[in-house]
């Protein structure tokens, strides 16, 4: 069953997660609001083939809007058969939405205005920058941001480096129709001016390295289209490095640099139970 919206017996929404989430984002774009992906299907839709993440059984849905478009997208939502953790959304819903399809025991994130895990970064003014997810640079940050990285998000992070030019801007805006670019200035803002960023993201740069030594195997960058990533992931891994390393920093920066891990440098994200 494919389950088309609207066909008796069916559930309105699409059976394949990855359909599913950029139905949603058409649907938000049409009545004029700002909504992207993030997380897995984000991932997806950069490297819809890709068999290490296709063959994961994740189905969560993960979207980003900003706190103008919330109310109005929260609607949507529900309109399209999506029920809302009513408790949940009445404590959080300012900064964070839960809803489930519950058909087909698929959970959904909003996030509004920013992420907020290990470390915390604003996106409201960069939704427009992208489509259908939030831009790359952004992306590649919500994994680079894990202090404990692990294999799953280690290789998400290979691949966007390793489909993606490092660039200057974010390149095509629309990731359908044209090459999408990972925005170094806009990674440069946070490492240069925070140093537990710098920590956190050097860090998991020196791990993806270690990953690419010693346990990388063909098939995990294999994206299934019969031909090679676009990018050594390696050298991406390097000249990102590079960057960071050669950028002036901010008197704040230099100021935290001083204490290093003497004191934590990070936030222990929590995890919120849903109803």
């Amino acid at each position: 069953m494919t389950g088309d919206p609207g066909d008796p017996g069916e559930p309105r929404t699409l059976q394949d997660p990855l359909a599913e989430s950029l139905r949603v984002v058409d649907l938000a774009t049409d009545r004029g609001l700002l909504v992207r992906l993030m997380g897995g299907m984000a991932i997806r839709a950069h490297a819809p083939d890709w068999p290490a993440r296709t063959r994961r059984v994740e189905v969560d849905l993960d979207f980003a809007t900003r706190g103008k478009d919330r109310g109005a997208f929260y609607e949507l939502l529900a309109s399209e058969g999506y029920t809302a953790d009513k408790r949940h959304n009445a404590l959080f819903g300012g900064k964070q939405a839960y809803f489930v399809d519950v058909p087909r025991k698929r959970p959904v994130d909003v996030l509004v205005d920013s992420l907020e895990m290990c470390h915390r970064f604003e996106f409201a003014d960069r939704l427009s920058k992208s489509t259908p997810t939030l831009p790359l640079a952004e992306l590649l940050l919500s994994k680079l941001q894990i202090v404990k990285i692990n294999r799953k998000d280690v290789l998400d992070a290979l691949v966007l480096l390793a489909e993606h030019p490092l660039a200057q801007d974010d390149g095509a805006p629309d990731a359908r129709t044209g090459q999408g670019a990972i925005n170094v200035p806009r990674i440069l803002s946070f490492t240069s001016n925070d140093w537990g960023w710098w920590r956190t993201v050097t860090g998991n740069l020196d791990t993806l390295d270690q990953y690419l030594a010693v346990e990388l195997t063909p098939e995990d960058l294999d994206l299934n289209n019969g031909r090679s990533v676009l990018f050594e992931p390696g050298a991406q891994v390097a000249a990102l490095r590079t960057a960071i390393t050669d950028a002036p920093k901010s008197t704040r920066w230099k100021l935290r640099s001083r204490v290093g891990e003497r004191q934590t440098w990070y936030q222990d994200p929590e995890e919120m139970g849903h109803n």
